[in-house]
């Protein structure tokens, strides 16, 4: 794209034929425009009438398909307008989180607004959620948008307001006009708009939208170039400013980095979480930390977080094989802008080979097992090892409700060496009737008892034969079966019932339970030879309240397949409701904490969940720290300078190594991050 004298791209400015087409003096008519066959197409949709054939209908195929879209999805075409936010402080928020982009259409802005003074058009700005961010332009139009909420904190998306400039072009990734009746919603109608996509010039996403509106008599067919080029400079405002943010960013890490050595590892990050730089660390340049989890390890929190938060976020995604880096905040004008992970020489040597003799198999069931605490770890390692051995016929997991031990039996059949198309059959023991046990289990002949199917049946063993058979609570198996799974564990061969053919089998079993079966059996309730039989190897899933830092990567992992199952941005979450959920003890486990996140996509009030959001029995389990506020400030005091003092004084005796100083004063990384920030304690301690 070339460059003007003035150095902005060529766009169609000042008297250019676009701009001039933009003056008053008439309408221009669409050649390819027919406003009462697109009302009445508009109108067909509504009464349910499709249209069999596409080329009969006049309307394009851009303005067919997002009208189908809003249909289906429930839009009120008689809507008269958009959503809007008035709350001031949320609207400070929102520019405020759109800065980088707002400073970046300055410019293009500032040009093009002064010029449509008297055109009847108007220049809008929307963030990515379709947000208006700002506008300028002719102001009586300006002040006609308000009719429609075409001002600042209105939401254009599609869900929400129809086929629109914004949104449609939000939805398409591409610059769209829409014309007058093309509008959905016949509220809009009386107006015209083009929008173009910006795209962030560091990984293509679209971050906003540059749109152009008006009442109908301003459409020219160039008003979309305008928008579209608009969109382009300021792509390339950003990927300046982008270029001169990770200069700045390294320039601060050389001035800080007093402890680092060549052979170490590094990575730098900027505050999106985006690798901008990496030496000795195996992480590809250019992508968010939040992508690498998915290719085996690291998961960025939420990235629009500063301060002691962003901090935070950084630490608690780290794998436990990374968590003895060093994370140094990288400040710039008086802000944490990114962060610098400094790996001692080992431990950026162990991560390149980080899984190298796993099969694609095996690590694809791993990454189904979110967490990195010790607890969790352990059991996978177990898992892991008896999957990978044939000697290993019968497993036994224990743990909670709710905790996966499901993924867990997943985990050893894709780990087992005939995994590769083998079977896996999985039996709940506690949903099978007494009566129904030893038909489920060994299956039946034609006729064998009343009600048995006229052909037969194969039981589960049958069924699993070659793979892996999981038995779910296996502590509700009646008493009186249990022998006889006992002597087919010991035979590998079974009998239908009403059969005396012997059938072999080759299954491993893998058996899961909630219950200590240890009691079970001291109380007479399991036998003794079958659950020696079955716990040779014992994987204990440990609850969610003893895996630390999990619950955070639970809510993240669970968080963003709820969002794309629903076709929206994840939620995100204030510090307190986090340290919230991280105080609470979650009885019912994973499964627990994956039903709060269905329930916040569903119910939250915004996207920003804060404590008020969340159930009682978590909101009302706070940690501690936030009750001392209630106490005399002479208490409150004393034991925060006690506090202080002992960070300090662990800085100083580990030479400001944090790992060494959280581990010595027991708390976690994040914890001693967010008390450092609190006291305002510098690593110059040190």
């Amino acid at each position: 794209m070339k460059r003007n004298p003035h150095g902005m791209n060529e766009l169609p400015l000042g008297r250019s034929p676009q701009m001039a087409a933009l003056m008053p003096g008439g309408a221009l008519v669409r050649a390819d425009y027919d406003e009462v066959g697109v009302t009445k197409a508009w109108e067909r949709l509504l009464e349910g009438k499709h249209e069999t054939k596409r080329q009969t209908l006049p309307v394009r195929s851009t303005i067919h398909d997002s009208w189908h879209r809003c249909a289906e999805g429930g839009i009120d075409a008689q809507r008269n307008e958009a959503p809007i936010e008035t709350d001031r402080d949320a609207v400070e928020a929102l520019t405020r989180g759109s800065s980088e982009l707002l400073e970046a259409a300055t410019r293009p802005f500032s040009m093009i607004g002064r010029m449509l003074d008297g055109t009847g058009a108007m220049l809008a700005l929307a963030d990515s959620d379709g947000v208006l961010i700002n506008v300028m332009g002719d102001k009586r139009t300006v002040f006609d948008g308000m009719d429609i909420h075409l001002g600042i904190g209105g939401k254009w998306t599609e869900d929400v307001v129809g086929t629109n400039g914004i949104g449609t072009a939000l939805w398409t990734g591409e610059p769209v006009f829409v014309h007058a009746a093309e509008h959905f919603c016949a509220g809009i109608k009386s107006w015209t708009c083009a929008g173009a996509p910006i795209r962030d010039p560091f990984d293509g996403k679209v971050i906003g939208v540059v749109d152009l509106s008006g009442h109908p008599d301003i459409f020219r067919p160039h008003n979309i170039a305008l928008v579209a080029a608009a969109a382009r400079e300021i792509e390339r405002a950003l990927a300046d400013s982008q270029t001169a943010e990770r200069l700045r960013l390294l320039e601060a890490f050389i001035a800080s980095a007093n402890n680092y050595h060549a052979s170490d590892g590094l990575l730098i990050i900027d505050r999106q979480g985006r690798a901008i730089y990496h030496n000795n660390v195996p992480l590809p340049e250019g992508r968010r930390l939040g992508e690498t989890v998915r290719q085996g390890g690291v998961n960025c929190w939420s990235p629009e977080l500063t301060g002691s938060g962003f901090l935070d976020s950084v630490a608690t995604s780290l794998p436990e094989t990374m968590r003895n880096c060093d994370v140094c905040p990288l400040e710039l004008d008086g802000d944490i802008r990114g962060a610098a992970l400094v790996f001692p020489k080992s431990v950026s040597g162990r991560l390149v080979s980080i899984g190298n003799r796993a099969s694609d198999r095996l690590k694809e069931a791993c990454a189904q097992i979110i967490g990195e605490s010790g607890a969790l770890g352990a059991a996978v390692e177990i898992a892991c090892r008896a999957a990978d051995t044939e000697d290993v016929t019968s497993l036994l997991i224990e743990g909670e409700t709710g905790v996966g031990k499901e993924l867990f039996a997943r985990l050893i059949h894709a780990g087992s060496r005939k995994s590769a198309g083998s079977p896996f059959i999985a039996l709940n023991c506690g949903a099978v009737t007494k009566e129904l046990f030893g038909s489920e289990l060994f299956g039946h002949v034609p006729g064998a008892f009343t009600g048995a199917s006229r052909d037969g049946k194969a039981g589960v063993f049958e069924l699993a034969s070659g793979g892996v058979l999981s038995l779910d609570e296996i502590g509700e198996m009646p008493l009186d079966i249990q022998p006889f799974l006992l002597r087919v564990l010991e035979e590998r061969v079974i009998h239908r019932l009403g059969d005396s053919r012997a059938r072999s089998v080759d299954v491993r079993l893998v058996a899961s339970t909630n219950r200590d079966l240890k009691q079970e059996v001291a109380a007479g309730r399991f036998r003794r030879d079958l659950f020696y039989r079955i716990s040779a190897v014992t994987i204990e899933v440990p609850p969610l309240r003893d895996r630390g830092d999990d619950c955070l990567l639970l809510l993240d992992h669970f968080n963003r397949n709820m969002a794309d199952r629903r076709g929206v941005s994840p939620l995100r979450f204030t510090n307190e409701s986090l340290d919230a959920m991280l105080a609470y003890q979650w009885p019912g486990n994973v499964r627990e904490l994956r039903n709060l996140v269905e329930r916040l996509h569903l119910l939250a009030r915004n996207p920003l969940v804060a404590v008020e959001d969340l159930p009682a029995e978590i909101a009302d389990r706070q940690p501690i720290d936030g009750a001392l506020s209630i106490e005399a400030d002479t208490h409150v005091l004393s034991f925060a300078e006690a506090e202080r003092q002992a960070i300090i004084t662990a800085l100083s005796a580990e030479h400001g190594n944090l790992s060494k100083v959280a581990q010595r004063l027991g708390i976690s990384r994040p914890t001693l991050y967010r008390k450092m920030d609190q006291f305002g304690i510098k690593r110059s301690y040190a």
